[in-house]
């Protein structure tokens, strides 16, 4: 299909906006601000191709993709309008808009695109009164790295002028090749919309051992399971790889139609959003249980009667399992990271298999660096993200197929895979609150006051008593990162209280919302006692809860009494 008329390029006037720093994740606003504020769409889109330089962006390709939410439609469009205006010569887009975050970053890869543009707010509500979001990733596939999204800032703030294609239209339901002559443009401009699945399921099969997974799945004694992908994008995914190729029962895959406002729903995959599907594991009647999130990023693992798999215990079961995955076997592993908030399960196993273990900031940006160079392999944080260095994402449904690799070799259930691991390397009881939708200024100097009484050196070697328990305090600190492939410091990450035993605080102010501040506090305890391996999370860290709540004074200072338990 190629257009009669060459199209009109055009350059308009336009003035920047004070607010569009991408965060980790992006940028995230809600959604009527990229809907009524006058090019703050255009303004952002400008300036990511600006980023690039021209050599680089004329005649290359970009991969477009979302997760169907709310105003996701429109958004490409005005995407490629203005990727042909800017030089692009080619946008692969997932049919109807929708493609995964794990699956751009394998089409980036698999493509050589010189990055991807992808549309989501990731975990967050979607709908007219939702948030939405646009993030940037890179040729390596991997959201951008701290250099690029300061780049994109800087050029925000000065932005005077867009270039855009208004004319131009594409079909995004039909799959194949679209071609647009543009005016002083010798080739057409192409427009490819491609299969959404295709490219990331042929990966995922020279990962892991699809037939023994079909045996697992449905097989003579296969076991029973139940996804839901929360109406988010992971459903197709589901559906085509779990359902149709390794034969699980199309009832075990429920919610797999993506839905602009999901449904109603928030696709965060945690025990207080997908409250339903941990209810529904409780009869016994399923195996295996997981949930997404809206682009495909994240699970939460359950076993029978709903037992809850921690996100920092599940990258650790992965690593200490890794060679049930015949992707590790034919690689090796090269090292195991996680975020400085996520439990310190992972580097248990990392101890004792003598494999190096780095600990980042939060943002998966820091991983990719790590892979790029060769010395990473296995990486997750607590945030229920999970992922390899096939792509530079976090992926759900791999972490759930690895899950499956290892339930298929060991034969045994979830509950006693994990109980075992435990037994075998101690367990890090763990819990995170989130105080979400704070004020900024009323959260910023709560955690000015708490790093200067931190940094005093009396702190150190200070003892809490709470009850008949001592806690006494080892180290104390605002976590910096230096990269150690390319030497980037990256400070002020979160306040780590460190005590002796290795238990862990943790305060961190959030930088991917889009209203008000979210204040996390993380709190990791280890138990080695075998006799003390099963207690209830929440009572286990019952009184360093309090300790943190003293310290802090969170509830006075934000006017938040109850904060949303995540794990």
């Amino acid at each position: 299909m190629t257009n009669k008329h060459p199209l009109q390029v055009l350059t308009l006037p336009t003035s920047p906006y004070p607010d569009q720093r991408p965060g980790t994740n992006g940028l995230r606003k809600k959604t009527h601000v990229f809907q009524s504020e006058k090019n703050y769409l255009h303004n952002f889109i400008q300036c990511i191709f600006s980023s690039i330089d021209l050599r680089d962006r004329q005649g290359s390709s970009v991969v477009v993709g979302g997760d169907g939410r709310y105003f996701n439609s429109t958004a490409i469009q005005v995407i490629v309008q203005m990727a042909a205006a800017n030089g692009v010569g080619r946008v692969v887009i997932g049919q109807n808009g929708i493609m995964s975050t794990p699956a751009v970053s394998c089409v980036i890869r698999k493509i050589k695109a010189i990055g991807g543009i992808i549309l989501t707010a990731s975990h967050n509500p979607g709908g007219p009164d939702g948030d939405f979001g646009i993030k940037f990733n890179t040729a390596s596939g991997g959201p951008a790295p701290e250099a690029v999204t300061n780049k994109i800032f800087q050029l925000s703030r000065t932005i005077e002028e867009l270039a855009i294609c208004p004319e131009l239209r594409v079909d995004l339901g039909t799959i194949g090749k679209q071609s647009f002559d543009l005016e002083n443009k010798f080739k057409p401009f192409t427009v490819e919309i491609v299969d959404p699945v295709e490219s990331y399921a042929n990966s995922l099969r020279n990962i892991f051992d699809f037939a023994v997974l079909k045996e697992l799945l449905s097989g003579e004694n296969h076991i029973q399971i139940r996804l839901d992908a929360r109406h988010g994008v992971t459903g197709p995914y589901v559906k085509k790889i779990l359902c149709e190729e390794l034969g699980s029962p199309a009832n075990s895959a429920i919610n797999c139609v993506p839905l602009e406002d999901f449904g109603g729903g928030h696709p965060d995959p945690n025990l207080t959003y997908a409250a339903d599907l941990v209810e529904t594991m409780k009869n016994g009647q399923y195996d295996f249980g997981a949930a997404f999130d809206g682009d495909g990023e994240r699970n939460m693992i359950l076993g029978k009667h709903g037992f809850f798999v921690n996100p920092s215990d599940s990258v650790a079961v992965i690593a200490a399992n890794i060679f049930c995955i015949p992707y590790f076997q034919h690689t090796g592993v090269r090292g195991f990271a996680r975020s400085m908030p996520t439990s310190a399960a992972l580097d248990m196993v990392a101890r004792a298999t003598k494999i190096q273990l780095y600990e980042t900031p939060a943002g998966w940006r820091y991983f990719g660096s790590l892979m790029d160079a060769g010395r990473l392999s296995l990486c997750g944080e607590e945030s229920f993200g999970t992922g390899s260095d096939y792509i530079r994402e976090k992926d759900g449904l791999w972490a759930v197929l690895a899950w499956m690799s290892i339930l298929a070799a060991r034969r045994e259930s979830v509950e006693d895979i994990m109980t075992d691991h435990w037994r075998t390397y101690g367990r890090n009881y763990y819990t995170r609150f989130d105080y979400e939708e704070v004020d900024l200024d009323a959260a910023v100097e709560m955690m000015l006051d708490l790093e200067l009484m931190i940094s005093d050196r009396a702190f150190i070697g200070q003892v809490f008593t709470v009850g008949e328990k001592k806690y006494q305090v080892e180290a104390a600190d605002n976590f910096e990162y230096s990269d150690p492939v390319d030497g980037t410091i990256s400070r002020n990450q979160g306040l780590r209280i460190v005590f002796k035993g290795d238990s862990r605080i943790i305060f961190r102010l959030s930088g991917s919302d889009s209203f008000g501040a979210t204040v996390r506090l993380y709190i990791d305890s280890y138990e080695k006692d075998i006799n003390k391996l099963f207690q209830d999370p929440q009572v286990a860290l019952a009184e360093l809860v309090t300790i943190a709540l003293q310290l802090s004074q969170i509830h006075e200072r934000t006017g938040r009494r109850g904060p949303t338990v995540i794990t």
